[in-house]
């Protein structure tokens, strides 16, 4: 009897001790994980938002935005990348995300916003309420390239960055500017030789390092580690336009000292055929950008901003180059549905693809392809007479963003090298009379088409 008494008593014994088990395991669940941030989530390696600098930096500067009523706009490129996965699970509910702290707790030394300048409107009193809540501010200002044209304004300085640390972690504050009504620009973030470059890390920001541009995009408002904020609403699409956002200003102080050595002509002939080649080249980049086909400024039209910050006015084409690679038979059937004819069409896909399209009466749009070879790149052309074939080579470029004639439209990034392959050193002097054959300092005979090849390599209409 004692025997089975002390077998009841170790069953008890047992059973009391599993439950006291799952009580510390629910407690610990249940009880510490709101009241410490978790101890499974640090066992899984997951700091909670309380910990984090970072998460307690981005509370304290969105509380302080909204307490402004300026919007911040997330475009943290590190965090964005992290967001990619649950772009669709974001949707459009401010909740979507759970609990937890994945993305701004994550290890780095900024978070990155963007904030419209029109809603930038106290400076003052905002800067003042970051200093009293513990921030460290410090403001970047730049000359405002939108006057850079008008010899009177050109120095005018506006703000084009701000970074607000606290402890360890900072917010860079990006100002967009609305550029001709269409796309939005910030400038280069240049620290002056006074400042304390410990201060801002400058080769850790993501955006500042170029001036950059981009078109308007749509942002939502989500719930990302328990903190709503804005965000592109297409992800991988913005993503995608960081990369290729680097933008070039024209050079107004070069092109005025341009036009005082040589005059502009200002007839009413030159008039008339600036304002058919804007509108042409408007038209083009409408086209082409519904396409997505990137194109550039290219020959005489590129020479044209380099030089001047203007349509070249003697003239009577718009140059554009686009990669072989990129071309579509698209390309043909968009422009002639925009009311542009095809001109000429020489060449083929493979080799020296070259297409003319009819503007209004007598200026045109020429199309050059550029072709990629191990060292250099190379556009075709061809001489409809005789089928002779000619080559002009380029180095190799990159694309930058630029405004010409009140347009967001590519330049090659290294433009001078561009030029001065096509127009020799001596580009900054006007050449009126110009031949397409010889003229150029980058031409060279690439062979004859085979006259039974004509039919289909030279098609002029």
């Amino acid at each position: 009897m004692l025997r089975i008494n002390q077998n009841v008593v170790l069953a008890i014994l047992t059973l009391a001790s599993s439950l006291f088990l799952l009580f510390q395991l629910y407690y610990y669940k249940h009880y510490l994980s709101t009241k410490d941030g978790s101890i499974f989530s640090k066992l899984k390696g997951e700091m909670s938002a309380q910990d984090s600098i970072q998460w307690r930096a981005v509370k304290k500067f969105l509380g302080l935005m909204a307490s402004h009523s300026v919007p911040a706009y997330l475009i943290d490129v590190s965090v964005l990348d992290l967001l990619q996965d649950n772009v669709e699970q974001l949707g459009s509910s401010p909740d979507s995300i759970g609990p937890g702290c994945r993305y701004f707790c994550a290890p780095r030394d900024f978070t990155t916003f963007a904030v419209l300048e029109k809603f930038w409107k106290h400076e003052m009193s905002l800067l003042w309420a970051a200093e009293k809540v513990g921030f460290h501010c410090l403001k970047i200002l730049g000359k405002d390239p939108r006057l850079e044209g008008m010899e009177d304004l050109s120095g005018t300085e506006i703000p084009l960055h701000y970074i607000f640390k606290l402890a360890t972690h900072a917010i860079h504050v990006v100002i967009f500017y609305e550029r001709s009504g269409n796309y939005l620009w910030h400038g280069h973030l240049r620290l002056k030789q006074h400042m304390d470059r410990k201060f801002v890390p400058f080769r850790q920001l993501q955006l500042g390092r170029y001036a950059g541009a981009y078109d308007r995009s749509e942002f939502v408002l989500v719930s990302i580690d328990g903190l709503k904020t804005q965000i592109p609403k297409d992800v991988p699409q913005f993503l995608e336009e960081v990369s290729h956002a680097r933008f070039l200003e024209c050079r107004y102080r070069e092109a005025r000292a341009f036009s005082q050595l040589y005059p502009d002509n200002t007839s009413q002939d030159t008039v008339e055929f600036r304002r058919k080649a804007k509108a042409l080249l408007r038209l083009a980049t409408l086209t082409l950008n519904s396409l997505g086909v990137r194109f550039w400024l290219s020959s005489g039209t590129c020479l044209g901003w380099y030089r001047q910050c203007n349509i070249i006015p003697y003239g009577r084409d718009v140059d554009l180059g686009i990669f072989i690679r990129d071309y579509t038979p698209d390309i043909i059937s968009a422009f002639q549905k925009a009311g542009l004819p095809l001109k000429h069409k020489f060449g083929k896909v493979e080799d020296s693809l070259e297409l003319s399209f009819q503007g209004e009466e007598d200026v045109k749009l020429d199309v050059f392809f550029f072709y990629e070879e191990d060292n250099h790149m190379w556009n075709g052309g061809t001489q409809a007479k005789s089928g002779k074939k000619f080559k002009y080579l380029f180095p190799k470029f990159t694309l930058c963003w630029t405004e010409f004639v009140e347009l967001k439209v590519r330049v090659p990034c290294e433009t001078l090298a561009y030029v001065e392959a096509n127009y020799g050193q001596s580009w900054a002097v006007p050449v009126v009379a110009w031949d397409w054959k010889s003229s150029p300092h980058n031409v060279q005979p690439n062979g004859v088409w085979p006259v039974n090849e004509w039919d289909e390599v030279i098609q002029v209409y």
